[in-house]
């Protein structure tokens, strides 16, 4: 049994006694039961949160919708972030069906695949502003229509990934929309610490998702990671589910304007070992 375990355990059947118990939060971004959004909220409602979730169009919808009911959602909700009429209508929403709001996960990203390919000198401006619009901005949009909800403080992550600091295969454009995301993300700290607002970002090692699989040579980069970062192995759903808990919850409440890195310490690696690399070809 791992450590998560062992927690998840004590947190059942304790109510009060629960990281998050009492703790409501809106959660953006769940395509299906493997994103790292759904192991955030997984983790957040087994610790007592009250969760609410968006979606946008039909298709995310059959997905979503069952997989918030399975949590006892009340609250799910068409969203495109792009749109300020649609983030309008779901604060709205929460706001008469809550008194309150605690946190907020933006796990909301997009770039045209076919420009993740080849160059990012060959980005085109209607996908740069595109991809940035989803990507970077959506999240401040987020945190200044949840700021005036978090009457009590709160905490607000998002998702960021190591393409944001270093070059990697295949992410060209969304690795500089990472990097904006990554600056708002102290920014927005600073702006909101005052009203006892924290935000943070979560740059998770490769996963199997549904964003991932978008990414030309995934399965490469996969194994990669998986062979060179310092624990020999790639993180779990599980693992970064409990990172969200961390920062979302009282745990970190010392703690804003950071990224988290979960990747089996992957981003500290310089140059890889030439004994290993040697020993992968041999």
């Amino acid at each position: 049994m791992t450590g998560g375990d062992r927690l998840d355990r004590a947190a059942e059947g304790k109510g009060k006694g629960a990281l998050m118990a009492g703790k409501r939060g809106l959660v953006l971004g769940v395509a299906n039961d493997r994103s790292i959004a759904w192991g955030i909220a997984s983790k957040l409602h087994r610790h007592g949160a009250e969760l609410a979730f968006t979606y946008q169009g039909e298709a995310f919808e059959r997905r979503v919708r069952p997989l918030a009911q399975s949590l006892g959602s009340r609250l799910v909700l068409p969203c495109d972030v792009s749109r300020e009429a649609d983030l309008d209508t779901v604060f709205d929403a929460v706001r008469e069906t809550w008194d309150r709001l605690d946190f907020v996960v933006h796990a909301v990203a997009y770039s045209d695949k076919d420009e993740l390919k080849g160059r990012y000198l060959d980005t085109s401006r209607e996908n740069f502003a595109k991809t940035m619009t989803i990507s970077c901005y959506s999240f401040t949009a987020l945190a200044r229509r949840a700021a005036p909800l978090m009457t009590d403080g709160g905490s607000l992550i998002t998702l960021s990934y190591l393409g944001a600091q270093r070059v990697t295969p295949n992410y060209n454009v969304m690795g500089v929309a990472k990097a904006a995301l990554e600056t708002s993300v102290r920014y927005l700290a600073a702006d909101m610490g005052g009203a006892r607002i924290r935000v943070n970002a979560i740059s998770a090692g490769p996963m199997r998702t549904l964003a991932g699989s978008a990414i030309a040579d995934a399965r490469f980069v996969y194994r990669w990671n998986e062979t060179h970062a310092p624990l020999r192995r790639n993180v779990s759903l599980e693992e970064v589910g409990a990172a969200g808990l961390y920062l979302l919850s009282d745990l970190s409440a010392g703690v804003t304007g950071e990224t988290l890195y979960v990747d089996g310490g992957y981003n500290t690696i310089g140059i890889p070992s030439p004994r290993r690399l040697k020993a992968e070809h041999d």
